[in-house]
């Protein structure tokens, strides 16, 4: 079962003192992040009133909070999205999903073991199989041959030696 809402960042610190917040993001990118007018907080959906990319992170402003004071009680706290507020394009997944598949090889059917780390690299992420050895393998069509969520696996072609 795929969760509704999915953790996107978290809130590191206040941002000058009309109420601002810098969040760390937890996704692809700060500009993100920044297409949603709605995070939730504890649960809570929190009206986004403005929300800017700045270096690494995002300096947002919520509906009601207007104070540092106010911002201060938010420091430390996990941001969520919506999962059907993302938008995302077709081929594209949330990290949150992938973890946990079947790692299959395409050649053999064999079950390679499970999918339980995809490290965030550029310019392609690599997904971590942890089965009877650990295999290591690019995000790169070459290698991702079918990703099929609702049956719970990934499909790879390996190369001799992987």
């Amino acid at each position: 079962m795929l969760k509704q809402y999915l953790e996107a960042g978290k809130i590191t610190s206040t941002h000058g003192v009309r109420g601002e917040v810098r969040i760390e993001p937890w996704t692809n990118s700060p500009e993100f992040l920044c297409g949603f007018n709605t995070l939730y907080i504890d649960g809570i959906p929190m009206k986004v009133l403005s929300m800017r990319p700045h270096k690494t992170s995002v300096i947002a402003l919520f509906d009601g909070i207007d104070h540092i004071d106010s911002a201060v009680r938010l420091k430390n706290k996990i941001v969520f999205i919506d999962r059907n507020d993302a938008g995302l394009e077709s081929g594209e997944h949330f990290i949150s999903d992938l973890i946990g598949l079947t790692a299959v090889d395409d050649a053999t059917g064999e079950e390679l073991g499970k999918i339980t780390e995809i490290i965030q690299l550029q310019p392609n992420n690599v997904y971590v199989i942890t089965g009877q050895r650990e295999i290591l393998i690019p995000s790169v069509p070459e290698f991702v041959r079918d990703i099929n969520i609702e049956a719970g696996r990934i499909t790879f072609k390996l190369l001799e030696g992987m």
